[in-house]
């Protein structure tokens, strides 16, 4: 499916900066939705405000949906967790909206969710036909977040709803947080290191919203996770191997992390084991499937520090 004009919005964050360098690639126009618009190739749009500029929506076959205010950018006042909420929402709600004034109908709209839909499920694994295990914050969110998105479904438009684990890239997110300390030697792992993560590379995430844009017949909600969730202190530990780098491995206990982030610590704390047997069998091929070879592949250009 070559020479779709692909709609990005929130197209300048990690996994939007490597999306649109693969769309592209693959011969394939990309236009970014931007609230500070500053090349050709991006149009403004405030889904707060409700005002977006409609030629970046005119003519677009796939819109992707990435944005949304960071989950663990700050402490989650009650401005602050209405405000995660919203920005989710209302970017939904203002694509709808636009797409139903201008008669516009996309092949597919492709939202980005969360596996936070799950809760803090433990030792059981979870898949997409599996309910919530608690009604925690993060559970609210993602419901509301996929609620939006299953609104655009609703409509008529093919809607494709990734539910993403935590994105590995040595450029930001979780794992860029465990390199800093393990530079100078420190493997800080959380509690009891015992909480299972549900970790994507970032190249396949990419990789899955390309397939998911260039395969007609995938709709629905998918877990966007690598097969093999690790454990918390596994991924510390294998990243400190992956970039060959000594370290002294301690835990940062959970009390001292509720006394600093507050309720935001559930990010950190909650252990979601989650299933991505449903995308395999709908026919996606993971690069990076194993921890180890995924980290390997991010942190090859890592130097290690001799501290120890």
């Amino acid at each position: 499916m070559l020479n779709l004009t692909i709609l990005i919005a929130g197209g300048s964050g990690m996994i939007g900066t490597r999306l649109t360098q693969l769309f592209r690639a693959g011969g394939h126009k990309v236009r970014i939705l931007s609230r500070h618009p500053g090349e050709a190739d991006e149009y403004a749009w405030d889904p707060a405000a409700g005002t977006i500029d409609d030629k970046a929506v005119a003519g677009a076959d796939i819109v992707i949906n990435l944005a949304g205010a960071g989950i663990a950018d700050r402490r989650w006042t009650p401005a602050r967790k209405q405000r995660i909420i919203d920005s989710r929402v209302q970017s939904a709600q203002l694509l709808l909206d636009t797409f139903q004034r201008l008669n516009h109908t996309p092949k597919a709209y492709l939202s980005a969710a969360g596996v936070g839909y799950y809760g803090n499920a433990g030792e059981d694994w979870v898949n997409e036909y599996d309910a919530p295990a608690d009604s925690s914050f993060l559970v609210e969110c993602c419901l509301a977040w996929e609620k939006a998105a299953e609104k655009i479904g609703a409509a008529g438009i093919r809607t494709v709803i990734f539910r993403t684990g935590i994105v590995l890239d040595k450029s930001g997110g979780a794992l860029r947080e465990i390199i800093k300390p393990l530079r100078f030697g420190l493997g800080a792992y959380f509690g009891d290191g015992q909480a299972w993560y549900s970790w994507i590379a970032l190249e396949d995430i990419c990789r899955m919203f390309q397939w998911a844009a260039e395969t007609p017949d995938i709709e629905g909600v998918y877990n966007a996770v690598a097969p093999h969730p690790a454990r918390n202190f596994d991924l510390v530990k294998a990243t400190a191997s992956a970039m060959k780098q000594a370290a002294i491995f301690a835990p940062v206990p959970a009390f001292a992390l509720r006394l600093l982030f507050g309720e935001m610590a559930d990010a950190i704390l909650f252990s979601t084991r989650v299933s991505a047997e449903k995308v395999i069998q709908a026919g996606f091929h993971f690069q990076y499937p194993v921890l180890d070879a995924a980290l390997a592949h991010i942190l090859q250009k890592i130097p290690k520090q001799n501290t120890l």
